[in-house]
């Protein structure tokens, strides 16, 4: 079951040797709906996403924004369960080709089981799981059932991260290192710009693998600021947003390709906008 793993790795040596960054798209699975979801997401890829993450709808999810609170909250009225993250998975892998994992907390997984959710997500044909609030002290029962299965492990850096933990988190992950850090907050723009880019410099000094930046970049314009010093550009809540704002679920769907052929042309370092 390596090759879902293999894929993820192709994906983003090939945007390095195109001189780009690749662009990765987040969207909670059951968001409007498990069907309207799966649609959503595939337009991501059709306008230009490379990689995608099926998020994990969570009643607390303390790490995201209120704008991905709400996609979660109404996934959730919806009835959505796990079984329906990995048939997102499976239908979004299946119908475009592209590497997807799943963003999740670590309490679901441990709920349903970390062996049988490696399984699951790997038969679904997953790339690998971010697991954001896993500690890379705890994550030995993961990290070996995502082995056994071929997932990649993504762990998530903080600015707050001091060089050696940069280091221990680095070597225990596989596939990308999520850079997490805040751009796009009212008046702190151009100082947390500065500090993911240091976040950058401080991470690869530790590691090889890919580093992929996630910092609230809404439009082409932020996408080609990342893409100058990042592997990746990691969008999320702009693509929830157009969900959320369009008056119907195809002008949504219209909506979200579009906005992925502008960050595409982004991390392009063509900003269309």
């Amino acid at each position: 079951m390596s090759g879902n793993i293999a894929l993820l790795d192709n994906v983003l040596a090939t945007a390095k040797s195109e001189g780009r960054a690749a662009l990765v798209g987040y969207l909670p699975a059951g968001f409007p709906t498990v069907d309207d979801g799966v649609r959503a997401i595939s337009a991501m890829v059709e306008g230009g996403c490379d990689i995608v993450e099926v998020g994990l709808p969570h009643s607390d999810p303390v790490l995201d924004g209120p704008i991905i609170q709400t996609a979660d909250d109404i996934a959730l009225r919806g009835g959505v369960k796990i079984v329906d993250v990995i048939r997102t998975v499976r239908e979004v892998h299946a119908a475009t080709g592209a590497p997807v994992l799943c963003m999740t907390y670590w309490n679901p997984v441990d709920r349903y089981g970390p062996e049988r959710f490696a399984a699951d997500l790997a038969a679904a044909g997953g790339a690998g799981c971010i697991l954001p609030d896993l500690p890379v002290e705890e994550a030995e029962v993961w990290l070996k059932a995502a082995e056994r299965h071929g997932l990649a492990t993504v762990f998530v850096v903080a600015p707050s991260s001091r060089d050696e933990r940069l280091a221990k988190i680095t070597a225990a992950g596989s596939g990308f290192v999520y850079a997490a850090s805040l751009m796009g907050v009212t008046g702190t723009r151009e100082s947390v710009g500065k500090e993911a880019q240091d976040l950058v410099r401080r991470t690869r000094g530790t590691t090889e693998l890919p580093v992929c930046v996630g910092l609230g970049v809404s439009n082409a314009t932020q996408a080609a600021e990342v893409a100058g010093f990042a592997d990746g550009v990691i969008v999320g809540s702009a693509f929830v947003k157009r969900l959320l704002d369009a008056p119907d679920v195809e002008a949504g769907l219209a909506d979200v390709r579009t906005l992925a052929g502008e960050l595409a042309e982004g991390v392009r370092g063509r900003p269309s906008s």
